[in-house]
């Protein structure tokens, strides 16, 4: 059954905003380095270069199979925009140029052909622009022509001159493929993530844009360093680092977590606050292998030879942290050198890396409580008695 949509939906508005951003981080990544761009400022996306001025942007995400007419109030609308900002940038010595990028394609009988491809007969753009409003009684037009008239012929012909439209243009859905073709130096496989990630951070950026927390424009130099940044991690010897701050659903509750990894640290008698951060490191390691392995950047048994490594080093440290250990010795004795041997998974194992490269700390200490959660038994632990005490509680338990 299809759905209607509400009279009153502002889908396809919504939709024109994210079609903004998203197409804007398409085109920046075809202009030079030296360039900028700004959203929403004197049009829908305005691009700054150092060389060629100014070029301002309509953008309309039409329905598929529009067209554009002699008398589209899409594109006169564009056209108030642009003459606003040519007379008050000093008209012939403005170094603005007026961009038009539809969606849709442009009626073969319409002058707006003009404006398409290599033509720069700018005579015959405003003669065919000044007859075709000269036929229109739609007052939205009116108020155009009203403003046009105020130009002299020559201005108009510069005004006009300024202007190429560029129908057909990618719609919103087709963009993460044009993304794609220009990722070349990335790994097929890869690119879908990276675009994911590239997006996000750009979505971020645009937002900090429009809420005026950011002033400044942004700089394409930006987005290329962000795409090194993120390419970076995705090579043979790198994973990507994505849950760095995250924190999981709801609130994290130390006190009652009943998880075997955190009885473990209650047991060493440790404060809240560490059993939280503990906590913390689990949910994010665990959440970012399942990142890894959805994203098929693992290789096969990748995670089993790590985890096999880090508790032959746990096993290591064991021996040293526990050699004053006997059968009798105290129960403060035995909470000293759990203790110490949590604190060297804690602070002391940071080489222990899944990748050379991938230096992120949630990533070795949330492994160890990994380990120290695994079933049916612990491959790690802290108290040297802990194994005892699980066998007696699970005793109970059967």
């Amino acid at each position: 059954m299809t759905v209607s949509s509400s009279a009153f939906s502002a889908a396809e508005q919504g939709l024109g905003y994210i079609y903004q951003a998203r197409f804007a981080l398409l085109k920046v990544l075809d202009l030079p380095e030296d360039g900028a761009v700004y959203i929403e400022r004197n049009d829908d996306v305005e691009f700054v270069s150092t060389d060629a001025g100014i070029s301002l942007a309509s953008l309309k995400h039409k329905a598929s199979g529009e067209r554009l007419s002699d008398l589209s109030i899409d594109f006169w609308k564009s056209v108030r925009i642009w003459l606003a900002h040519y007379k008050a940038t000093g008209m012939g010595g403005s170094d603005a140029r007026f961009l038009l990028f539809s969606t849709a394609s442009v009626s073969s009988n319409s002058f707006l052909n003009l404006f398409v491809g290599g033509h720069v007969d700018d005579d015959a753009r405003a003669e065919a622009a000044a007859r075709a409003l000269a036929l229109s009684e739609s007052r939205e037009i009116a108020k155009v022509r009203a403003e046009l008239d105020d130009l002299t012929a020559e201005e108009a012909r510069d005004f006009y001159g300024r202007i190429t439209i560029f129908p057909t243009a990618p719609r919103i859905n087709e963009i993460p493929m044009l993304v794609d073709q220009r990722l070349r130096t990335i790994r097929r496989e890869f690119r879908v993530a990276l675009f994911e990630r590239l997006e996000g951070w750009w979505t971020d950026v645009v937002i900090k844009l429009l809420s005026g927390e950011r002033k400044e424009p942004i700089k394409v130099q930006e987005v290329s360093d962000k795409l090194a940044a993120l390419a970076d991690e995705y090579r043979a010897d790198n994973l990507p680092i994505t849950f760095r701050k995250r924190h999981p659903d709801g609130k994290v509750d130390a006190a009652n977590d009943s998880r075997v990894f955190v009885e473990q640290l209650r047991v060493l008698e440790l404060p809240a606050g560490r059993i939280q951060n503990a906590i913390l490191d689990y949910y994010r390691a665990f959440e970012q292998r399942s990142s890894w392995a959805r994203e098929n950047l693992l290789v096969s048994g990748e995670v089993e030879e790590y985890e096999d490594r880090l508790v032959e080093e746990w096993a290591h440290f064991r021996e040293i942290a526990f050699e004053t250990i006997v059968d009798d010795s105290p129960a403060g004795a035995c909470i000293a050198a759990g203790k110490e041997l949590y604190r060297w998974a804690e602070m002391e194992t940071e080489s222990l890396r899944i990748r050379e490269r991938v230096t992120e700390p949630y990533v070795v200490r949330g492994a160890f409580h990994i380990l120290a959660n695994s079933s049916p038994s612990p491959r790690v632990y802290w108290h040297p008695r802990f194994m005892q005490r699980l066998a007696q509680l699970l005793g109970v338990a059967a």
